[in-house]
């Protein structure tokens, strides 16, 4: 079985997905004491180091994990985007000093997988004019990977819901002449809330305040801040009123014949709502897991804010199954030439 190690777990998102294609998590490693606490209660059995990643750079990340340098299949995860203070200057693990991405680096530098997959958002692209990004593909470079990076859209793959995101694929110098990699192919139907919210179970979530709650009333499924009274949508909205641009976030209902928009880190949110086609109150947090395909018998540790804050970093596990079985294809074309070399 092919062996995974990831980074920056937060409550599972990325690691069930890529479980689900058939690997083998060997270790994550998560600073969040909740989402830690929520990837223990999951998965007992997987190794869940709850700590600094700064702290676990630095090891013998061999003996750490028992495992030899070159063996490891994949590393995967995706570092929250920092700038860099020299980007651009020396584009070199130097560069990234004093990051989060520096520690993905030196695991990566350090234990040499056969391919790694990092995930980011898409405005990593743009981040500091470009640099950032084209800083941390120049790392990834030097340490021996050659890279294929696409952005997906978390709706083609099977999540009823609209999350674009940045996926860098590398895979080892040494072995790209024996594989190639392809980005999974986007699914012929796209899923919609109805598909997930008509039969949610109950779980824990927020309301709105009285006020807000009588307001969402008067916004039809579907509709903004313009589908009511302007009168009420301008006292409403204050200084936000005068400001340019469509606002479509303000006073949003989301329909059930529509995807999600991207699922947030919290309920509610003034100028980015998502509140609910049937009801006016925010999505709880088992609806936010199911736009992000959380199987319902996923458990999240911590308070109310806490658990919509791990579901609203995750990575939604459809997207991240359907990355992870193409990586496998690769990594199988791969073994399946060493084998042929070991037989001659």
């Amino acid at each position: 079985m092919f062996t995974t190690i990831e980074l920056f777990a937060g409550a599972g998102g990325l690691a069930l997905g890529v479980e689900s294609a058939g690997f083998d998590t060997i270790g994550l490693v998560e600073f969040d004491k909740d989402a830690a606490d929520t990837l223990k209660r999951n998965r007992p059995k997987w190794n869940v180091i709850n700590d600094d990643i700064a702290n676990i750079s630095c090891l013998d990340l061999e003996n750490y994990f028992s495992i030899k340098k070159g063996e490891l299949s994949l590393l995967s995860g995706g570092a929250p985007c920092q700038a860099f203070s020299y980007a651009g200057k020396r584009l070199g693990l130097e560069d990234a000093r004093g990051t989060l991405f520096y520690h993905y680096a030196v695991f990566l530098e350090k234990l040499q997988p056969k391919m790694f997959l990092f995930e980011n958002v898409r405005g990593l692209l743009t981040h500091d004019h470009g640099k950032t990004y084209s800083t941390m593909l120049h790392i990834f470079e030097n340490a021996g990977y050659s890279i294929n990076k696409q952005v997906l859209n978390a709706w083609d793959y099977g999540a009823p819901q609209k999350r674009e995101r940045l996926i860098t694929i590398g895979i080892r110098n040494d072995l790209v002449k024996n594989a190639t990699f392809s980005f999974p192919k986007p699914h012929e139907y796209k899923p919609v809330l109805r598909d997930v919210l008509l039969d949610c179970p109950d779980g824990p979530g927020v309301l709105y305040g009285e006020k807000k709650r009588k307001i969402f009333e008067l916004v039809p499924p579907g509709g903004y801040w313009r589908d009511i009274d302007p009168e009420v949508a301008k006292e409403y909205m204050k200084s936000c009123w005068d400001m340019e641009g469509g606002r479509t976030g303000i006073l949003r209902r989301m329909s059930l014949d529509e995807p999600s928009l991207t699922v947030l880190t919290s309920p509610s949110q003034k100028q980015t709502e998502r509140c609910h086609p049937m009801e006016a109150r925010p999505f709880t947090v088992r609806e936010n897991a199911r736009c992000q395909m959380f199987p319902d018998s996923w458990e999240f540790c911590g308070n109310v804010m806490s658990q919509y804050k791990q579901v609203g970093n995750a990575v939604p596990v459809s997207l991240a199954h359907d990355i992870a079985i193409e990586i496998k294809k690769t990594l199988e074309l791969i073994e399946k030439e060493k084998q042929i070399k070991e037989a001659i």
